[in-house]
């Protein structure tokens, strides 16, 4: 497990995903076999690996990649290292023989990204891609009353999505300084469109064209020593996509807004027979029948409580973390335990490419389609 020592890594694939998993006794299948995991943590800090280790009970770790992956009993790789690390310890990893589960984005540009997809198939080895936001109770929920036609036709996708990231001068950074500076791997949109492909396809269909606009809206920032640096990276986008269908998404993405609303993200999605507004965990509907008939009188105190004609939808069933309900299904998938697991490379290569080209829709001002992916040959 590399990049542990990361905010993601640490919270929710070791403590909530791997640990977690160690500590219920490991993986049932149904078959009396039993998937028990083992780590070895990986990281540049010594101290800070070596504290976490000790954290959790963890008895291996290194900060020496190559000598992790020279063992033969470690059989999978996983990645969650700052974006500009990831390509060249994930083709190591392939090149050891590994089967691989990273985070997202796969790489910092398509190519890299293919190439990924491209030496894991002629390797012969395993892969998959963390698309943990598909797991979320409140999207799961949206999906599940695309499915049962709750909303009949589909008309448009709304998400909100973001917060106030500080500036480093006065109040501690809640997001790490690198994510500003684009020669280091930063921007909103490397970052989030790679999750916005996954939800998008998975709720609308495969995206046809994206046109995009982003900004730097705060230059000034402070990083984690105090020191001063020009933003390079745009902190906000405000992307547009269309399907093979009617319907229109639009996605404002921030990392320069202040939430007022229930959750960090939240998707309405609107239909002739009803609409929907999901976060990461609840989702409330209105019907057709329950729609009020608003008339604005801006001279009187409005008389609608527009937010009481929601209702809201039932889990009907437990939802556990979302990174580690994907850990169990990659982990099943590996030992062909007959779970599904489509999100590989090649599906990571996606969101990629979804960035680059909102990055280019951004650059030239206008629509650009998103073509079908192929791994390429050698």
């Amino acid at each position: 497990m590399n990049g542990v020592t990361g905010r993601m890594g640490t919270r929710q694939h070791l403590d909530r995903s791997i640990i977690a998993i160690r500590d219920q006794g490991g993986l049932e299948l149904g078959d009396g076999r039993r998937i028990v995991v083992d780590p070895i943590l990986v990281g540049r800090n010594a101290a800070k690996v070596e504290h976490l280790a000790k954290q959790y009970g963890v008895e291996r770790w290194t900060t020496n990649l190559s000598e992790a992956l020279a063992g033969d009993e470690d059989t999978i790789y996983f990645d969650a290292q700052t974006t500009n690390r990831r390509f060249d310890a994930i083709a190591e990893a392939i090149g050891a023989g590994k089967h691989i589960f990273c985070e997202k984005p796969t790489a910092t540009s398509l190519a890299d990204a293919l190439e990924l997809a491209r030496l894991a198939k002629e390797a012969g080895v395993v892969s998959g891609v963390v698309q943990d936001k598909l797991f979320l109770p409140g999207v799961r929920k949206l999906k599940r009353l695309i499915d049962g036609g709750f909303f009949g036709e589909l008309i448009s996708l709304r998400l909100n999505f973001g917060y106030w990231v500080f500036e480093g001068d006065w109040q501690h950074l809640n997001r790490p300084s690198w994510n500003y500076r684009a020669e280091d791997g930063g921007g909103i949109i490397l970052d989030m469109y790679p999750h916005w492909r996954y939800v998008l396809d998975h709720l609308l269909g495969p995206v046809r064209s994206v046109l995009c606009h982003s900004q730097v809206h705060i230059p000034g920032r402070w990083d984690e020593n105090g020191q001063p640096y020009t933003a390079t990276a745009e902190d906000a986008s405000y992307g547009m996509f269309s399907f093979d269908s009617d319907v229109v998404a639009q996605f404002t993405t921030s990392w320069v807004t202040r939430p007022y609303r229930d959750e960090i993200a939240e998707w309405q999605l609107d239909g002739t027979l009803g609409s929907a507004i999901a976060g990461l965990r609840n989702c409330r509907v209105q019907s057709r029948a329950n729609t009020p008939m608003p008339v604005w009188n801006p001279d009187i105190p409005n008389p609608i409580d527009f937010r009481a004609g929601w209702l809201e939808v039932p889990d009907n069933g437990e939802h556990e973390n979302a990174f580690k309900v994907q850990w169990e299904m990659f982990l099943k998938h590996l030992v062909g335990s007959h779970e599904q697991f489509p999100w590989d490379l090649l599906e990571g290569a996606k969101g990629v490419q979804l960035a680059e080209l909102a990055q280019q829709s951004v650059d030239e001002r206008r629509w650009v389609d998103v073509p079908e992916l192929r791994i390429p040959a050698s």
